[in-house]
């Protein structure tokens, strides 16, 4: 009965033997044909891990390509150290005597008739254009033409007049008050030294030089927004304070080339030497600049950004010397004016 019990059990173990043969044999048809399917999607995943990897890579790339530039681009002038004294004071020389030739009619860009007038127009220059100021003061001095006037104006109504140039309240302040001092202190009068004209109200350093050296034809350095760009640029100096830029730059040149320099350098910064853009192609004095190269030197290009005269637009004066319209200036319209 074992035996049998065995054989039994061993030919339901054969007979299971074939069903689980039949099953085996499809199971591993089965597991054959999942297997590929999983191995393939491996081969996907690992192929879209380098896709990802690679596309990675790409992002990546643009930063580096973005990031040399920045240290390639700007072209870097020579060190100061490197032009002696003696070599820096020869090629200020040169480019200022470079440009009298460009700029034979240069002059103040503010329209006056008098000191008093220039004064004041000089102080209201401030945080604007000097065409901007030269179409506003033909009707405040048309109202005020002394400082007596302007002394004893309503400064409500001076408000009205100067708002077109900006700060128009504290504008109003400064030149009435200068107005009243020059009355009370120097008879009405503009004085002609430095250190009475610092003391009135709204006059620095710099709106001094520009009434000793042209209402009175003594020299000075007018150290505008203009002139501090460029004498830094072409590494005159690499002061930053005023004064000291003042005293630096008046170093390398006479003094009696002190009012011409500053019209000839504040005329190339608003025609050429701009800020933000340099119209390097078209600029006369590039073999003497270290700066060359920080804007479009592309002459064609570089024609294309000069302002004023030199591009064939009106300048901000709206009475402009003869000089000027000799040379084809055109003079800036009155406001309003188109």
């Amino acid at each position: 009965m074992a035996v049998r019990r065995d054989s039994a059990v061993g030919e339901q173990g054969s007979g299971g033997g074939k069903k689980t043969a039949k099953a085996a044999g499809k199971a591993p048809v089965s597991a054959a044909k999942k297997a590929p399917a999983k191995t393939t999607a491996a081969v996907k995943k690992a192929t879209v891990a380098p896709r990802k990897a690679t596309a990675a890579v790409k992002k990546a790339a643009p930063a580096v390509k973005k990031a040399a530039p920045a240290k390639t681009v700007a072209k870097k002038p020579p060190a100061k150290s490197n032009e002696s004294q003696t070599a820096l004071v020869r090629r200020a020389r040169r480019i200022n005597r470079e440009l009298a030739e460009v700029y034979p009619y240069a002059h103040p860009e503010l329209d006056f008739e008098n000191p008093f007038q220039l004064v004041v127009a000089t102080v209201l220059s401030a945080q604007t254009t000097d065409l901007r100021v030269n179409q506003t003061t033909p009707a405040l001095f048309a109202k005020y033409p002394t400082p007596e006037d302007l002394a004893a104006a309503n400064p409500e109504e001076v408000e009205e007049i100067l708002r077109p140039t900006g700060f128009f309240r504290a504008k109003t302040k400064s030149v009435i008050g200068l107005s009243k001092a020059l009355v009370e202190q120097f008879g009405g009068e503009v004085p002609g030294r430095l250190e009475d004209l610092v003391k009135l109200p709204g006059v620095g350093r710099k709106t001094a030089f520009v009434v000793l050296g042209n209402a009175f034809g003594r020299p000075g350095i007018t150290v505008d927004t203009h002139f501090q760009r460029l004498v830094r640029r072409w590494q005159w100096t690499d002061e930053t304070d005023p004064d000291k830029i003042e005293a630096a730059i008046g170093a390398l040149f006479p003094k009696s080339e002190w009012t011409d320099l500053s019209h000839h350098v504040i005329w190339h910064g608003r025609r050429i030497c701009h800020a933000r853009k340099p119209a390097c192609g078209a600029c006369p004095i590039t073999p003497l600049c270290p700066a060359y190269g920080e804007g479009e030197t592309d002459p064609e290009k570089a024609r294309k950004l000069l302002k004023y005269e030199k591009g064939g637009f009106p300048g901000q004066r709206l009475n402009p010397p003869q000089a000027y319209l000799d040379a084809g200036g055109k003079p800036a319209p009155p406001l309003g004016a188109g």
